[in-house]
C-alpha cells in the first residue's frame, strides 16, 4: 500500500480556500515510510484520514510536523512496539518527553485564552500522540454506568439539554479516589433524571474540586462514608480563603451538599444527610447588573460587522429583539408572520414559554435575509442559525463566544472605562431593557416585550438607567423651583429675610 498520504486526498483540502492550498502545497504529504512497523503505519493512516475530516488544512500541516517528530523519537530506540496499543498512553508520553528534552524542545507552551489570560499548558507534540492513542483505543464494552466517561446518548435516561450548549459526555476521571468516584456516579445518575444537564455538570465540578483538595492535602480517605464534620469544616475554610468569589463558593458548596446528601441516601451513609449546616453556605455577592452604554455598543458593533455575515446578522438580530441568546439561536424558520399589517415574531423561549411580539419592518427584513442565507447553504432546516457540523442543531453559543472574544482581543476593544471589553450576550438584553425604560413604557409592557412572566425583573432595568434618572430628577427640581418662585412673588421684604 502507498506509504504517502497527500493533503489533497483529505477532506479538509477540498474545503480549504485556494490561498491555503497554495500556501501548504498540493504535493505535501505524510510519509508513513518513516514508521518501520506495518501495524503502526495502518494506525496512523486511519488517524490522519480521521483528522482530515475533523480539522482544517492548516492544522493538518502542523500535525505533519508532530508526526515527523514522533517518528524521530521512535528511531532513538532499537526496539519499540509495533502498535501504539502495545504500550500504555503515559509510556509513549514519557518516551516523547525524554526525546524533547534531549533535543531542547520545551515540554510546555504558553496559551492565551479568549479572555487574554496566559496559561502554561502541555506542548502540542504529546497532545497529538494522546489524540492518536485515544482514537485507536478499542471501545469500552462495559455498561455505560460502569465507565469513567459516560456518553449521554447511551444512558437510558431522557436528558434535558439547552440546545445551544451541546453536552455529549460526563467525565468522572478527575475524581481521583476510586470508591468516591463510584459513589458519586450513583448520585449523578439519579440527578440526571430530574435536573438539567448544566446543573449536573456544576455538581461534577464541585466534586472534582473536593477530590483535588483531598489529594493535594494528602488526606487519605477513599469513601464518602469517611467524610466527617471536621474534614468538611477544614474544606470550607480552604474555600473561603483561596481567593475565589463569594458567589462561586456559594454555588460550589450547595452542589457539593446536594451530591453528598444523595450519596448518603443511596449508599446508606445517614450522617452525610446531616453533615451541612445552613450557615455553611457563604453569602452570595450581589452581581453587578451592568449594560452597555450607547458609545460602547457603537464601538463593539463597528467591529462585529467584520465577522462572518451570518454571525453578524445573528448578533444584530439578537440586539434588536432583546431576547436571551438561547432564544435568538433557536429562532425557527417559521418564526415570522403578519397580523393586522404588522410583522410579528414567535419566540420559543428555552427557559420559559413561547410568546409573540411585533417587530419593525427593518428587523423582519433582516430575519428573512438570514433565513434565505441558511436555505441556500443548508436547505430545509429547523433553525435559522445552524451549526455547520450538524445542521439539525442550532448554532452553538461557544461558536459565537469564541469568535467575538477573539475579535475583542485582536482589535483591543475597550469599554468606556478603558478596560478590555467583557462580552456577554445578556448585556445586549439588559441594554434593550434599559432603552425600554427610557421610552417611558409601563412595567407590564416592558415585561411582555422581554418575555418575562411578571414585572418583578423590570426594576433592575429601571435602576440601570442612571443617566435618565439623573436628567429627569434635575428637570423635576428645576420645575419645582420655578413653581416655588412663582408662589413667592409678592412677598417682598418677607421673602428677602429668608434668602
Amino acid at each position: 500500500m502507498e506509504d504517502r498520504i497527500y493533503y489533497q486526498e483529505l477532506e479538509c483540502y477540498e474545503k480549504a480556500e485556494e490561498i491555503q492550498r497554495r500556501k501548504r502545497g498540493q504535493n505535501n504529504y505524510f510519509d508513513l515510510s518513516l514508521l518501520r512497523a506495518a501495524p503502526m503505519k495502518e494506525e496512523f493512516r486511519r488517524y490522519i484520514r480521521y483528522r482530515g475530516v475533523q480539522v482544517s488544512l492548516n492544522t493538518i500541516w502542523r500535525d505533519n510536523m508532530y508526526f515527523r517528530q514522533f517518528c524521530q523519537a521512535l528511531q532513538t530506540r532499537r526496539n519499540h512496539p509495533e502498535s501504539l496499543m502495545d504500550w500504555e498512553e503515559e509510556k509513549w508520553i514519557q518516551l516523547l518527553k525524554a526525546w524533547m528534552m534531549q533535543n531542547g524542545i520545551p515540554l510546555t507552551r504558553e496559551k492565551k485564552n479568549l479572555y487574554g489570560k496566559t496559561n502554561v499548558v502541555e506542548a502540542r507534540l504529546p497532545g497529538y500522540i494522546r489524540g492518536a492513542y485515544r482514537f485507536l483505543k478499542p471501545e469500552d464494552e462495559r455498561p455505560e454506568r460502569e465507565k469513567d466517561i459516560w456518553k449521554l446518548e447511551k444512558l437510558d435516561i431522557l436528558i434535558e439539554q439547552n440546545p445551544i450548549y451541546k453536552t455529549d459526555t460526563l467525565n468522572f476521571t478527575k475524581i481521583l479516589q476510586e470508591k468516591i468516584r463510584e459513589e458519586v456516579k450513583l448520585a449523578i445518575y439519579q440527578h440526571l433524571k430530574y435536573e438539567k444537564i448544566g446543573t449536573v455538570k456544576r455538581e461534577l465540578t464541585s466534586l472534582r474540586q473536593f477530590s483535588r483538595y483531598l489529594k493535594e492535602k494528602q488526606i487519605q480517605i477513599q469513601s464518602c462514608s469517611e467524610i466527617d464534620r471536621d474534614l468538611l469544616e477544614e474544606y470550607l475554610i480552604f474555600k473561603a480563603t483561596n481567593g475565589s468569589s463569594g458567589r462561586g463558593n456559594s454555588d460550589d458548596i450547595l452542589k457539593l451538599r446536594s451530591v453528598l446528601e444523595s450519596v448518603g441516601k443511596l449508599c446508606g451513609y445517614p450522617h452525610l444527610e446531616k453533615l451541612f449546616l445552613n450557615t455553611d453556605i457563604p453569602p452570595e455577592l450581589e452581581p453587578e447588573f451592568r449594560a452597555y452604554s450607547d458609545n460602547e455598543l457603537k464601538r463593539l458593533n463597528a467591529h462585529i460587522t467584520k465577522l462572518d455575515e451570518q454571525i453578524t446578522r445573528c448578533l444584530v438580530i439578537h440586539q434588536m429583539l432583546g431576547t436571551r441568546i438561547s432564544d435568538t439561536l433557536t429562532l425557527q424558520r417559521d418564526c415570522l408572520s403578519q397580523r393586522n399589517g404588522l410583522d410579528m415574531i414567535k419566540i420559543r423561549q428555552v427557559k420559559t414559554k413561547t410568546f409573540e411580539k411585533p417587530v419593525s419592518a427593518e428587523l423582519a427584513t433582516l430575519i428573512r435575509k438570514a433565513i434565505e442565507y441558511t436555505e441556500e447553504r443548508y436547505g430545509e432546516t429547523v433553525y435559522i442559525f445552524v451549526d455547520d457540523k450538524d445542521t439539525r442543531r442550532p448554532l452553538q453559543y461557544t461558536t459565537i463566544k469564541h469568535k467575538v472574544l477573539g475579535l475583542i482581543q485582536r482589535e483591543d476593544l475597550r469599554d468606556d472605562e478603558g478596560k478590555i471589553f467583557r462580552f456577554g450576550t445578556h448585556m445586549f438584553r439588559r441594554s434593550y431593557g434599559v432603552k425600554l425604560t427610557e421610552l417611558h413604557l409601563d412595567d407590564w409592557t416592558i415585561a411582555k416585550l422581554l418575555g418575562h412572566k411578571g414585572v418583578n425583573a423590570v426594576m433592575h432595568y429601571r435602576k440601570m438607567s442612571n443617566q435618565l434618572l439623573a436628567d429627569e430628577t434635575r428637570r423635576a427640581r428645576e420645575a419645582q423651583t420655578r413653581i416655588l418662585l412663582a408662589n413667592l412673588d409678592g412677598w417682598g421684604e418677607d421673602y428677602e429675610q429668608i434668602r
